[in-house]
């Protein structure tokens, strides 16, 4: 032999050196010998994966990682097989885990923590829109590239929207303890939307208090003090951040703003109803829950409002008829599409037209949001215009922003 080392090569793919290790597969670093392209190159053993029971597994994990396209998600290339190995061509992501950016840095400043969390809850939110549920969410499965933007990995435990059963409900208990959901411990059925998005609470909470919200040595105790929720935030989270928190890590079904996201959801999936509104998504329902002010922790802007929004009991159709009936003899021009409207002013004020968007959201079958949105013009207009428009819609409004302010 000539002492050179032979390269070895799976497809178009130049393989290099083993960058991880797991019970039944190996990771290798791997290069598209077409590109360039740097990739991981997953390798699967299909003896192991049969003897210890893993194929259904390994089958959902690339059916899910198939459907999901998403810049915060780790990217499935392809699938590729031999008569004893299977090998799952993954993007390649150099900055290593969220956790040990944590272990090593310690907790994150609400600022660095935020833009993690947003993309954590973004990527999330993707996922459930097309019927996956991660089901391990934690610090280790959350990777960062080299531009610090994070990826979700490892859908091993994931579930689809198939997998759910007739009462609307997964069964399978899985995740990590520290990070599972009161509700998937209880063994009655869980939604996979609500237990990620009780993952994701932990996640936040460890990024900013730099530990784990739940811990304990004995895996009962840990079960106890998931279940009531039994934790506390450090004195150095502001006001927001715990408020957010508290309200993510909620173990009380009937004032979880998830469940009535979730409820909301199986309702529209049972029933074949006439058209609703656009049905809120978890991380608004979090951002837009009673009493909850995120100022601090998410990029609004400061000074007047150019956006203000109110609940209300009423059905969609007749706040829209209220909204037009309200608005046409202030002066506006009314434009109306499904359930958004545009308000136009004829008159011209100090920077032209006034331009107003209204939406309504469905959060529950009786309860809604509506967002009342100044697209062109000057804000203070606007405000006059919302508080002429606000005591026209008297029996129509549930509760103002400022109404939920004055009850904390």
């Amino acid at each position: 032999m000539n002492g050179q080392k032979i390269k070895r090569r799976v497809g178009k793919y130049d393989v290099g050196r083993t960058i991880g290790e797991g019970t039944f597969s190996k990771v290798k670093f791997a290069r598209n010998s077409q590109t360039g392209e740097p990739v991981a190159l997953k390798i699967l053993d299909k003896e192991k994966v049969l003897k210890y029971m893993m194929a259904e597994q390994i089958q959902r994990e690339i059916a899910t990682m198939k459907l999901i396209k998403h810049p915060n998600v780790v990217q499935l290339y392809e699938v590729m097989g031999s008569k004893t190995k299977i090998y799952i061509i993954l993007e390649f992501v150099t900055g290593g885990e969220l956790f040990d950016k944590i272990l090593n840095n310690g907790r994150m400043s609400e600022k660095e923590g935020r833009r993690y969390f947003q993309q954590l809850i973004n990527a999330v939110d993707y996922c459930h829109s097309r019927g996956v549920y991660h089901r391990d969410l934690k610090l280790e499965n959350l990777l960062l590239d080299d531009s610090g933007n994070l990826k979700i990995s490892d859908f091993g435990l994931s579930a689809l929207s198939q997998q759910i059963r007739d009462d609307g409900l997964l069964h399978t208990t899985c995740g990590t303890p520290n990070y599972v959901a009161p509700e998937v411990l209880n063994d009655v059925g869980y939604d996979g939307a609500a237990a990620d998005l009780w993952s994701c609470g932990v996640i936040l909470f460890a990024l900013l208090a730099g530990y784990l919200p739940f811990d304990d040595s004995n895996v009962l105790n840990l079960y106890k003090k998931i279940s009531a929720a039994e934790f506390t935030c450090p004195p150095w989270l502001s006001f927001s951040a715990r408020k957010l928190i508290t309200k993510i890590l909620d173990p009380n079904p009937m004032t979880s703003v998830f469940l009535i996201f979730h409820n909301h959801m199986v309702l529209n999936v049972r029933e074949k109803k006439e058209e609703q509104p656009t049905p809120m998504n978890a991380f608004e329902l979090i951002s837009l829950s009673k009493g909850l002010n995120l100022e601090n922790l998410f990029d609004i802007d400061q000074g007047f409002k150019r956006e203000i929004r109110f609940t209300s009991k009423c059905p969609a159709k007749e706040i829209i008829n209220k909204i037009e009936e309200a608005a046409k003899p202030l002066g506006f021009d009314v434009q109306k599409k499904n359930f958004k409207m545009k308000l136009e002013n004829l008159k011209a004020g100090r920077k032209g037209n006034l331009n107003v968007a209204t939406e309504i959201f469905q959060v529950a079958p009786s309860f809604h949001m509506v967002k009342v949105h100044k697209e062109k013009g000057d804000t203070l207009e606007f405000l006059k215009f919302y508080n002429k428009l606000s005591t026209c819609l008297e029996d129509v409004v549930w509760k103002t922003e400022d109404d939920v302010e004055d009850t904390k």
